[in-house]
Order: C-alpha cells, then structure tokens, then sequence
C-alpha cells in the first residue's frame, strides 16, 4: 500500500486534450492527483466543480490539479466542457494508473474508489485520502495540506 513519504509512482497518460501527460516532467511544482469512479456522475460532478471553483486557490498555492477515471479522453472532453474545468483529466482506461497507486474498489468491489494524492515538488506523496462519499472533502483536504507545504 501507497503511503505518505514515499515517491510517487510514475505513469504517462493522454489529457483530456490529446497530449502526454507524465509525472516525472511535473517536479518543480506541487501536484493534486485525484482518482474518481466517473465523468458525469453526481459525486464526481460535484469533486470536479468544487475542484474547478477553487482552482485558483490550488494555482495559488503552486499546485496542478489532475483527475483521473478510467473514462475515455471523448468522455473527458465532453465533462470538461460541459462544467468548464480549467485542469486536465487523464483517461486511465484500462486501470494500469489506479492499480499502480493501489486505488480500492468501493461499495462491495462494484465501483471505482476516490482517492486524492497530494504530491510535493519532489515528486514525494504528503497526503493519501481515500473516501467514495463526501466528494468535496478531498479539495478541502488537499487544499489544507498545500497550505502546510512550503511554497
């Protein structure tokens, strides 16, 4: 299991855009890294708009945000635009990411976890937080931790 003070593992994925995105090329600055069970979904409508309404916030505080599903980058595209998010979202379709960062299954194995990374300039995991209800926790959470880390 994945734990604070440990590296955090490298992947590459495609962004909602159609680039590559990897995380060895984002040391420098702090990274918010959630995994969410679905684009377009209730809980997760709700995380990303919270995330979108405070990005500003988390820009702020030098830190990205990203969120990752294992939705596909047209599902990505449509969530984006449908709810105006200013950060990326990367399509882990096949789960090779959330197996890497050892994101559970929730409610009895049927759904994708939510799980929030916080990761520091060093590419070094400072918070793990892992809650498929109360959405908007993890920005709050990610948020408060930031702001604990040096700039």
């Amino acid at each position: 299991m994945l734990q604070v003070g440990q590296p955090a593992p490298d992947f590459t994925l495609t962004t909602t855009s159609g680039e590559t995105f990897r995380l060895a090329d984002q040391r420098g600055r702090h990274l918010v890294l959630y995994f969410y069970p679905k684009d377009d979904t209730p809980g997760c409508t709700a995380e990303a708009c919270s995330f979108r309404d405070q990005y500003e916030d988390f820009k702020d505080l030098g830190a990205e945000v990203i969120g990752i599903s294992s939705d596909t980058e047209a599902s990505h595209q449509k969530f984006t635009q449908k709810h105006r998010l200013p950060f990326e979202l990367l399509a882990d379709t096949d789960g090779k990411v959330r197996k890497l960062y050892e994101v559970p299954r929730a409610l009895l194995g049927l759904l994708p976890g939510r799980v929030t990374f916080v990761i520091d300039k060093k590419g070094i995991i400072q918070y793990i937080f892992n809650s498929l209800s109360g959405a908007t926790d993890h920005v709050s959470n990610a948020k408060k931790v930031l702001e604990g880390l040096p700039a």
